[in-house]
């Protein structure tokens, strides 16, 4: 999705109260060719975005807008929504919105947010209440609970010629209802406080997004704790997984467990540090790569407690589940700091062309956690290949994602299936390469490939996900797999969207659901065979 670049040159241009001409001539550009860029028809960039920013007197972030990037992405999303998706919407108008009247697009935003967080509540009650039998066992005992009562106090008050005995019993049966009724009715409201936890997922992740996309994925305190770790560490000894056991066990008293079983039973998890007995688990088949990451993280936690706390403290997180995510993101950030050194592992991701593969082997890391920590290479001066970050479960679900400005990524649920981030479950361990094209004409690589936990038990399934990442395709040959790709012709392209509820290609063979994009006309392959008019009566 282009941001409104084009709209922002056309706003400063004219505030300069300098002509299309002379800005053309400036620039070295014809005038038709500035009107088409004006009109966001054109994509702009490297040395002529820095000239035209130079002779407009203006910042090129301030030109780029990336942020602006997801305020469109949620506007797509807010204007797709089947309350309003029939108005007669500009095919422009969400990008004029944003260029023109952020603080508009802000407030349409925030308050679709704040709609789809109400329905998603009310749908999770309605849920509850139609078919939880729990729920309708609790609303039994509440009813069964209040007719025993009632029949009591009517007794105690139409029998005016009770014993004491008997009045004493009576009072007995009304205080042992009410007692149970009172369990009866905060189990009620813990099952709700359930639905509702469950039904802010959406805004916690929402949150998250926010946190990352407004730091551009990279914090420039946890770089610099990160220099500071690494070189206590190496003052103890070479850089690896027996320095870290060796150092946590004299800074902190800690101990390594490798196999057996964590102190909780049943416990789903590979690896979980143990407070209690100052002790960090791992279950046996857990790889080295995982063990060294995990361990660099708990020694980050541990040492720099109060620099993620202050990080957490300056970001928006609204409920204990967002702030929770949030501080296990930053943990894992600075781990990946520690292990991936900024310079020296931006300086060999250049050398090796991105090669994920040949980063694992230098740097005794998954592939993962390469990944990872190539879509935090964005320090002012010093920046990698801008890359999305993606990962998904076998059943196409979503569970992790860092957003690239401009690629319009799904809060939740599922993407496009045409995606190679599902493409690689059909090859396993194998690296899949895309050249993608959606529908406003951006186009993307995508990087894709299947990683298997490795099962703890016989009986234990194993647990496989898929990872992507994806860049601008202008970047695609200056990695790996740019490679043998011929970039110039888009007829090799794959059409996409970001998923079928936001794609307004009528034509796609692969759509899973109906078009739901303003104005936008059925889908060509979710027909009846017979037309027919469905109008309402």
């Amino acid at each position: 999705m282009r941001a409104p670049i084009g709209f922002r040159i056309s706003n400063k241009r004219k505030s300069l109260k300098i002509s299309q001409a002379a800005l053309a001539r400036l620039v070295g550009i014809s005038p038709s060719y500035l009107n088409l860029i004006e009109n966001n028809k054109r994509d702009i960039g490297g040395a002529l975005l820095q000239r035209v920013a130079h002779h407009l007197q203006i910042e090129i972030d301030d030109l780029t807008g990336d942020a602006e990037h997801k305020l469109l992405s949620d506007l797509e999303e807010a204007y797709a929504d089947p309350m309003v998706e029939s108005l007669p919407f500009q095919p422009d108008e969400r990008r004029q919105l944003v260029a023109q009247y952020p603080a508009s697009a802000q407030a349409i935003a925030r308050l679709h947010r704040a709609y789809a967080g109400a329905v998603a509540s009310a749908d999770a009650y309605a849920d509850r209440l139609r078919s939880d039998p729990l729920l309708s066992q609790l609303l039994h005992q509440i009813l069964s609970g209040i007719t025993a009562v009632r029949s009591s106090a009517e007794i105690l008050e139409e029998v005016s010629d009770l014993d004491e005995v008997e009045r004493q019993k009576f009072i007995s049966a009304i205080s042992r209802e009410a007692r149970v009724l009172g369990d009866v009715a905060r189990s009620l409201i813990g099952q709700f406080e359930v639905t509702s936890e469950a039904a802010r997922s959406v805004s916690t992740l929402r949150e998250i997004d926010d946190l990352i996309i407004e730091r551009q994925n990279y914090f420039p305190q946890l770089e610099e704790e990160a220099v500071r770790l690494r070189s206590r560490i190496e003052a103890h000894g070479r850089f690896g997984l027996s320095t870290l056991v060796e150092l946590l066990q004299r800074d902190h008293g800690i101990s390594v467990r490798v196999g057996g079983r964590p102190s909780v039973a049943d416990f789903p998890g590979q690896y979980r540090y143990e407070s209690d007995h100052a002790s960090m688990w791992f279950q046996g088949t857990t790889t080295l790569a995982t063990r060294q990451f995990q361990l660099a993280r708990l020694l980050g936690e541990l040492s720099s407690a109060e620099l993620l706390r202050e990080t957490l403290d300056g970001a928006v997180l609204t409920n204990p589940a967002s702030r929770r995510l949030a501080a296990r993101a930053m943990g894992s950030y600075l781990a990946g700091a520690i292990i991936f050194p900024y310079s020296r592992f931006l300086a060999e991701a250049t050398e090796v062309r991105y090669d994920i593969d040949q980063l694992r082997e230098r740097f005794g890391a998954s592939f993962e956690q390469v990944a990872h920590r190539l879509v935090s290479l964005r320090r002012p001066g010093e920046e990698g290949i801008p890359f999305g970050f993606l990962r998904s479960d076998p059943a196409g679900r979503l569970t992790k994602h860092f957003p690239l400005p401009g690629l319009l990524l799904p809060n939740s649920g599922h993407a496009c299936p045409l995606w190679a981030i599902y493409g690689a479950f059909r090859q396993p361990e194998t690296i899949l390469c895309q050249v993608v094209r959606f529908s406003d004409g951006s186009r993307y690589l995508f990087v894709a490939r299947t990683l298997q936990h490795r099962p703890g038990a016989y009986r234990d399934p194993p647990n496989t996900i898929s990872v992507m990442l994806a860049c601008d395709v202008r970047h695609a040959d200056q990695t790996v797999y740019g490679t043998g790709l011929n970039l110039s012709d888009q007829s090799a392209d794959v059409p996409v969207g970001p998923s079928c509820r936001l794609c307004p290609r009528r034509e796609c063979p692969a759509r899973q659901e109906e078009i739901s994009g303003p104005g936008s006309p059925s889908s060509l392959t979710r027909l009846p065979l017979i037309p027919e008019q469905f109008a309402l009566g």
